[in-house]
């Protein structure tokens, strides 16, 4: 699990020189919608170049966002097949037929990523996962506004709509398997606001989130990692039920966290695999 996702414009050479210094979280390198048309070519050569000169440590925490497929994505796969990156994140996916298609294109040894943008895939992502491969989805809110012919002021703590698209978002994806990354805030000047948009993503049950610049992987991640005493709390759960369980007894009451039975059980091994 990677707490954070920082995505980068490789017509920045200078943002690719740093990426190195990010320690943590994923690094999305961006051949989208930000870059025009007619750059895109000299974006994915900058990326090239980087990978060549990239040691494994940092390939393996590197995604690759490409575009839909039917707009030179699946040339971009093909480009970036042969290097040991961790994934290729596809642009606008719109069907299950998208899906099985970039599957085919991805070699094997790296994971498929989606941004989720359309009102297609908000709609039927739970049905969408055909192979183990296919890992994360990325929240792509902008987009998906206005794909659902919304507009982007909605876009504000507490408001209904809003809550409703990330709770829908994280419960579909959770529920086939998949890391539900949330959207990128992009007034990154503007910390306390994302701070508090990190703090009510946490508590509604997401882990990871999408980031602009360092500033913000340095805020996501303070926030979303798990805390010592969830850990300290999962660790004797897990002791606890598994030494009574050897005794034939998968419910008792704990002392300090009352009654501790296999659902309690298995969300301590949920918590400790986020370690």
């Amino acid at each position: 699990m990677q707490i954070t996702n920082m995505m980068v414009n490789p017509l920045k050479k200078e943002h690719l020189a740093k990426i190195e210094k990010i320690r943590r979280g994923i690094v999305t390198l961006n051949l989208e919608d930000a870059i025009a048309t007619s750059r895109k070519q000299e974006a994915l050569n900058n990326i090239i170049d980087f990978l060549n000169i990239s040691n494994k440590s940092i390939l393996n925490r590197v995604v690759v966002r490409v575009n839909p497929l039917s707009l030179g994505g699946d040339y971009e796969i093909k480009e970036l097949n042969s290097y040991e990156i961790l994934a290729i994140r596809v642009a606008k996916v719109a069907s299950k037929d998208d899906i099985t298609r970039a599957l085919n294109l991805i070699r094997d040894d790296k994971e498929l990523h989606i941004s989720l943008e359309t009102k297609e895939a908000f709609y039927n992502i739970a049905n969408w996962r055909v192979d183990s491969r296919f890992t994360t989805a990325n929240l792509g809110i902008l987009d998906l506004l206005n794909s659902l012919n919304l507009p982007q002021e909605l876009l504000k703590l507490d408001n209904p709509t809003i809550d409703y698209i990330l709770s829908k978002f994280l419960i579909d994806s959770s529920s086939i398997g998949l890391e539900a990354i949330s959207f990128m805030y992009q007034d990154y000047k503007n910390s306390d606001e994302f701070t508090k948009w990190c703090q009510k993503e946490k508590l509604m049950g997401f882990n990871s989130k999408a980031c602009l610049g360092p500033k913000q992987v340095e805020i996501a991640s303070s926030i979303f990692k798990t805390s010592h005493d969830q850990i300290s709390r999962a660790k004797e759960i897990k002791e606890f039920f598994e030494l009574n369980s050897k005794q034939g007894e998968n419910g008792i009451m704990h002392s300090q966290y009352g009654f501790i039975d296999e659902p309690m059980y298995k969300d301590a091994l949920y918590i400790l695999n986020l370690i």
